[in-house]
């Protein structure tokens, strides 16, 4: 029983009633409207015991229940055991959704929340859903922090400037770009608030969330004028002279809120990522709300940028290969659990020159474990790996020319016909949308069916998207591009960093999952348009002794082929001898 968990919902409850609130919202969510947030930000985790990365939690005083998705239906019934929360598994059927759970019970209430916390594309969106109920909300309410006694203090991490041979552009060419942008939308304002917009615009870079190399801040374009507000003690003489430098004036974290209750004209902001405070100070100014703009420019990768990917991928697929061949030669001969194993690996990556630490937590999971989704070993449920089943390791990391994320699911002793098909299955989707030529303007939409088709054909499929944009030494997860089934209408262009990762899960018998990163390219133009390709990143072996030669297609068989001698040649320089001869094995030709 988590007593631990129940006391804090026994206190948060307590607050709840001296503040009147009938029921509190509690996001995975910091001021920014990260993805990862940061220690002090965790209320999520910490009054509910689920520890992924996406969840949402409203206590009433009768109950208390978590929303997540299909990557974490089954970590979340294992967290939440013993601490009385209700699981609500978003998007299956007859689960209310978090808006419909409120419609049916906040009729003459009060809802409460932290508004630093909670997106305005969230606010906004429930209060004209639930306009027809008399209803309350009060937004400024941080409840679980107040019972959080020994709560971390926010980030504060020394920033540095990344050079210009990493990221091909200028800070002040990536400003007057932004600026010359804003006058064609005759905009006089522009609010961005989410970090690694931040982090690209003004090549800087700290390490206050962990695996994202960004720092704790905003910034407002307002007439001309450039401000970075952020706490002053993560800035060195150095920093703070380049931003001067460069026309930023750098003023206090919170001062943003009152500055914005000045601020007259036209704003650009994107509310999904402007949290509901700020959001609410802007007063009488007319709002566009949109994307950001720097949105729009980073996902779009230079050709510095794009050299320097092929350089990380090329310093990570060492790492990813000398990783799989020690795993295939030790295991049964010497002790490893899923924690020694992904340490063994983050101890090959330390030894890469400009290595700046993980992408994301390591997934790291052994046989059943595999088909948790984001599973991320712990002391309590690491086990012992052995000479049997799959090891499903995902993982990447960032180098200050790039960010890497790639996943291979390792063959460990004899398979059945069973997991070799299964396996089989999900490589051929996932080399069927890494070698996709399409027109110009196709979405991740359009894309998705290619990695499913071979799964949907047997009647398989799983619960995730399957790509999503990548930062460059930045954030592992960025938008606008996606490839899933759920609506995307953002189109592919050239420069595009983006993953490929079908996957297939049995709960307790074991999971598959193959990934690379890919890059969006040129392929050509002729009287029927402008068509674009990818081009894999990542260069690491599939686990040949779990392939089923006779279900791939011919073209198949020529697209692994073409991508085992590419990694051959890559990668075999930089490999003992023994690893050559290994490596040369399992890139043979089909």
């Amino acid at each position: 029983m988590k007593e631990f968990i129940i006391e804090r919902l026994t206190n948060l409850r307590k607050r709840m009633n001296e503040e009147k609130v009938d029921f509190y919202l509690i996001p995975t969510n910091d001021y920014h409207g990260s993805e990862y947030v940061g220690n002090y930000f965790k209320t999520r985790e910490f009054i509910s015991s689920f520890t992924g990365s996406a969840g949402f939690v409203i206590v009433s005083q009768e109950e208390a229940i978590l929303w997540t998705d299909g990557r974490y239906f089954t970590q979340a019934e294992n967290e939440l055991k013993g601490t009385t929360i209700k699981l609500y598994k978003m998007g299956q059927p007859n689960v209310a959704t978090i808006n419909e759970y409120l419609r049916d019970s906040i009729d003459h209430k009060v809802i409460g929340f932290d508004g630093k916390c909670m997106s305005a594309s969230f606010v906004n969106r429930l209060k004209k859903e639930l306009n027809q109920l008399d209803f309350t909300i009060k937004a400024d309410l941080d409840l679980v922090g107040d019972i959080w006694n020994d709560r971390p203090a926010l980030s504060c991490t020394e920033a540095f400037i990344l050079d210009d041979k990493y990221t091909g552009e200028s800070i002040n060419s990536k400003l007057r770009r932004l600026e010359n942008k804003l006058k064609e939308e005759k905009a006089d304002l522009h609010i961005i608030s989410s970090l690694d917009d931040i982090a690209w615009l003004l090549n800087i870079r700290a390490e206050d969330v962990k695996c994202n190399p960004v720092l704790l801040s905003y910034f407002l374009y307002d007439h001309g004028n450039y401000i970075l507000y952020c706490n002053k003690k993560a800035l060195n003489k150095e920093v703070t002279k380049t931003l001067n430098d460069n026309g930023v004036l750098i003023k206090a974290y919170d001062e943003i809120y009152q500055d914005c209750k000045k601020l007259k004209g036209v704003v650009i902001l994107d509310p999904s990522k402007v949290n509901y405070l700020l959001y609410q100070s802007l007063n009488d100014n007319r709002i566009i709300e949109r994307m950001n703009i720097t949105t729009e420019f980073k996902t779009i990768k230079n050709d510095v940028e794009i050299k320097n990917n092929y350089l990380a991928h090329l310093k990570d697929g060492v790492c990813v290969t000398k990783f799989i061949y020690w795993l295939k030669h030790n295991v049964g001969k010497i002790k490893m659990t899923e924690i020694s194993c992904a340490t063994y690996l983050e101890n090959l990556r330390k030894e890469q020159e400009n290595y700046k630490g993980l992408s994301f937590e390591t997934i790291s999971g052994y046989d059943y474990h595999g088909a948790i989704i984001h599973y991320d070993p712990t002391p309590e449920t690491d086990i012992e790996v052995l000479p049997k089943s799959f090891l499903l390791v995902d993982s990447g990391a960032q180098y200050l020319e790039g960010t890497t994320d790639i996943t291979r699911t390792i063959s460990l002793g004899e398979l059945s016909y069973e997991q070799k098909y299964h396996y089989t299955l999900v490589l051929k989707g996932h080399l069927q949308l890494g070698n996709a030529v399409f027109r110009k303007g196709t979405n991740g939409s359009a894309l998705d069916m290619l990695a499913r088709k071979p799964l949907w054909d047997q009647h398989l499929d799983y619960n995730h998207g399957t790509g999503h944009g990548v930062g460059q030494f930045l954030n592992v997860h960025e938008g606008p591009q996606r490839v899933g089934m759920g609506p995307n209408n953002y189109p592919f262009k050239k420069g595009m960093i983006t993953s490929d990762e079908p996957g297939l899960y049995f709960v307790g018998k074991y999971g598959i999952r193959i990934e690379n990163l890919m890059v969006c390219l040129d392929d050509c133009l002729n009287e029927y348009g402008e068509y674009l390709k990818f081009d894999f990143l990542t260069v690491a072996p599939y686990d040949k002794e779990a392939i089923l030669p006779e279900l791939l297609t011919f073209e198949e068989k020529e697209m692994l082929n073409k991508y085992n001698k590419r990694i051959y040649e890559e990668l075999s320089p930089f490999l003992t001898k023994e690893e050559k001869v290994w490596l040369k094995d399992v890139t043979q030709e089909l």
